[in-house]
């Protein structure tokens, strides 16, 4: 059980230890210049693959209304 105890408190001493050195470690980068400007807008042609989505699904409709239909 002693073991135990000094194993857990050399993590914890070690936790602590790193702790407290990682804000000497750790800084933050300047802005800079932010980057470049966006341009133009890119023409996405989200209206055709909604379309297809909603088709696919009338078609699945469909059949599944038609095989009801045939066990019925």
């Amino acid at each position: 059980m002693t073991q135990l105890f000094a194993s857990f408190r050399l993590l914890a001493a070690g936790a602590v230890f790193l702790l407290l050195l990682s804000p000497h470690v750790i800084q933050a980068q300047d802005p800079g210049s932010g980057g470049p400007l966006p341009g133009s807008p890119t023409a996405v042609p989200i209206d055709g693959g909604a379309s297809l989505l909603l088709a696919g699904g009338a078609a699945y409709a469909l059949k599944r209304l038609r095989q009801r239909r045939q066990r019925a």
